[in-house]
């Protein structure tokens, strides 16, 4: 659940003078109404929440990133009316389980149905028409071709089997903004399986280290660019490591991954979503680049981090071109010193 559409809701009951703090429960996020009607906002990662007491309608936000198993269970639950909205940027279990039902309607609503929404959004929308898939999906509302997409054909799986044997945790770091991200990744049958053991902001070095702590024990692999934060995670007993950088390491780290056959487990929903909205930049003439974005990319850090440690780093073509100059160089410098170089080192020998 979103914060986002709390504040929307908060923002219109107040813009329309509806808004009466008394009624507002901040800690369960419910708001009663005068007639007794109730509104409740509530994330579907929390099971006692899905499989919670009946209710007339529903509203899910961006239904494309739960499970049908979690659309089902609420469904079942809910009287009258289920609303989705999502943002068709590929198939999701709506168009194969549920479209063709005889009592579904399927509408499509774009910007230009939104009357409040304000000019400047609207021309910044309307500047994006050369990004063809961008335009199809987020200006006429249809279903994208997943143009630019950069990893596919995952499989999502109902747990992890009891052989897979745990060979690295991938860490990616955040606090205010962004979430900590943290993934056990398993190796079975000659394929890597993800499982989502957090994501979450706000916590600190110490709470990071307890939470790796209390899970199965494996190397962590972290991002490197906080060397201070994994020095302290260490310092707590933890077995951690910094991934592996250098010139176009994240592109390197991308292929690793695209070359493996990979599964998630269905709860690893944070996974799941940036998995299905991980896209190649586009350039102002909507050409894919190879840039990726890096909005969404928390958990899928975190994997690069842990499945690039398990291959060696391939030297770029300028590595390549120094390499072989400096031995160029050192191999006339060891003909006239006597003395032997192994790695740009040198050794004095006998």
């Amino acid at each position: 659940m979103k914060r986002g559409a709390v504040r929307d809701f908060l923002n219109i009951m107040n813009g329309h003078n509806y808004y009466v703090d008394s009624r507002w429960n901040k800690s369960d996020l419910v708001y009663t109404f005068e007639t007794g009607s109730k509104i409740e906002f509530f994330s579907v990662d929390q099971p006692e929440k899905v499989r919670g007491p009946r209710r007339d309608r529903l509203f899910i936000n961006e239904a494309n990133n739960i499970l049908y198993e979690t659309f089902d269970q609420l469904e079942i639950r809910t009287r009258d009316l289920v609303f989705l909205d999502w943002n068709p940027v590929s198939e999701y279990w709506f168009y194969s389980d549920v479209k063709n039902r005889l009592d579904v309607d399927h509408i499509i609503l774009t910007y230009r149905d939104n009357e409040s929404l304000d000019r400047s959004i609207v021309q910044s929308i309307e500047l994006r028409r050369h990004n063809s898939n961008w335009w199809k999906v987020f200006g006429e509302g249809e279903l994208g071709d997943s143009e630019g997409k950069i990893y596919r054909d995952w499989q999502i799986i109902d747990d992890i089997p009891h052989e897979a044997r745990l060979v690295k945790k991938g860490l990616d770091f955040g606090y205010s903004n962004d979430p900590s991200a943290l993934v056990d990744v398993y190796f079975y049958n000659g394929g890597y399986i993800l499982d989502e053991l957090l994501y979450q902001k706000g916590l600190s070095n110490k709470q990071l280290a307890d939470v790796i702590q209390n899970s199965q024990k494996a190397p962590v692999i972290a991002d490197s660019a906080e060397p201070k934060s994994i020095d302290e995670i260490s310092a707590y007993g933890v077995l951690i490591l910094p991934a592996q950088k250098g010139p176009d390491s994240v592109n390197q780290g991308i292929q690793f991954v695209q070359e493996q056959r990979m599964s998630v487990t269905k709860r690893s929903l944070n996974i799941i979503k940036e998995y299905r909205n991980y896209m190649w930049q586009t350039d102002r003439s909507g050409k894919i680049t190879n840039v990726p974005e890096h909005h969404l990319a928390h958990s899928l850090d975190a994997i690069r981090y842990a499945i690039s440690s398990e291959f060696p780093r391939r030297k770029t073509n300028a590595e390549l071109n120094k390499v072989r100059e400096e031995k160029k160089v050192l191999s006339q410098f060891d003909s006239r010193s006597g003395k032997k170089y192994f790695s740009g080192t040198p050794y004095l020998y006998k």
